[in-house]
């Protein structure tokens, strides 16, 4: 599991980008991939947040800091991130975020997606996997992306509305 969602909001993103970097430098080089500078610039821009970016919110901030890629540029690095599994598509926002480990192939990804702050965590379920994996067995389904996206409010959110609420 990771690490809460409510850490997120103050913590010292370096660690996480270092881990992510790191990850994605050890998968590539085991699978003979390459991880160019704008597929290290992007998924390093999706791991200094904790919130799913669009890809036009990457060239954005990209272009902000160096050279503003192109979008299709852009669009090409994150297929190959996700196709690595370095990232992931949050489907019910068009939007991305940086995995920082890998994931068991029976795993389902739970990301749980605070509604007022936008900060996404991930959490991987091996109960959750295998309850689904015999469901689509028994329907004769096999699943492609075997994801849960949850909708709802941080331990942050929740607690500073707690108190806005007292006040």
């Amino acid at each position: 599991m990771t690490v809460p969602a409510a850490a997120h909001h103050d913590h010292d993103h370096t660690a996480c980008v270092a881990d992510v970097l790191a990850r994605a430098e050890a998968c590539c080089d085991a699978s003979g991939a390459r991880l160019t500078p704008l597929r290290r610039r992007v998924l390093e821009t999706l791991a200094q947040s904790h919130i799913p970016l669009g890809a036009y919110d990457l060239v954005e901030k990209l272009g902000a800091v160096g050279e503003r890629p192109p979008p299709m540029s852009v669009y090409r690095a994150l297929d190959f991130l996700v196709a690595g599994g370095l990232a992931h598509r949050i489907e019910s926002r068009n939007a991305f975020l940086a995995c920082g480990r890998a994931h068991e192939a029976d795993d389902v990804i739970v990301f749980l997606i605070c509604e007022r702050c936008g900060l996404t965590d991930e959490v991987a379920s091996h109960a959750i996997g295998r309850d689904i994996a015999w469901a689509t067995r028994a329907a004769g389904f096999t699943p492609r992306t075997p994801v849960l996206e949850i909708a709802g409010t941080c331990a942050r959110c929740r607690t500073e509305a707690g108190k806005a609420a007292a006040s």
